[in-house]
């Protein structure tokens, strides 16, 4: 598997450099936004991204707002949410809208590893069962099934 390419989207800085160079080390490029906005225009520009880890709460745009929009923009992508002020409410609403996962944080890395490439994995499998069936598509509109 290609290595996953993974947004971090947080308004605290320290936080995105810290955690860049820790999932960069476990073999993952890494696209920072320091918040909803910036986010989706690099989601535009980088639309092969696989998961994005998304702070829940931020100036401006909020993780749940941002949420949506990825959701909307980009249904492929995967979105694990990430907050140090969990709320009952915030984790229920990330998940109605679409969020792959909802982890607090301080979360532990391995932990967050382990719910990158689940993320990753489904979305390429969503990938190539859309490639399957353009090919079954385009092979059918030509008499060759």
């Amino acid at each position: 598997m290609m290595k996953p390419i993974v947004m971090l989207v947080d308004d605290e800085a320290p936080f995105v450099e810290t955690m860049t160079k820790r999932l960069s080390k476990r073999d993952l490029i890494i696209i920072t936004a320091f918040g909803g906005e910036e986010a989706l225009e690099l989601l535009d520009k980088n639309r092969n991204t696989d998961v994005v880890i998304l702070d829940v709460k931020m100036p401006g745009m909020d993780g749940i707002e941002t949420l949506e929009k990825i959701r909307k923009q980009f249904p492929l992508i995967e979105v694990i949410m990430l907050t140090g002020h969990a709320t009952v409410e915030s984790a229920i609403e990330g998940m109605k809208l679409g969020a792959f996962d909802y982890m607090m944080k301080p979360c532990e890395i391995e932990q967050l590893m382990s719910k990158v490439h689940e993320a990753a994995r489904k979305k390429r499998t969503h990938e190539e069962k859309i490639r399957e069936a353009r090919v079954r598509e385009a092979l059918s509109a030509h008499g060759l099934e």
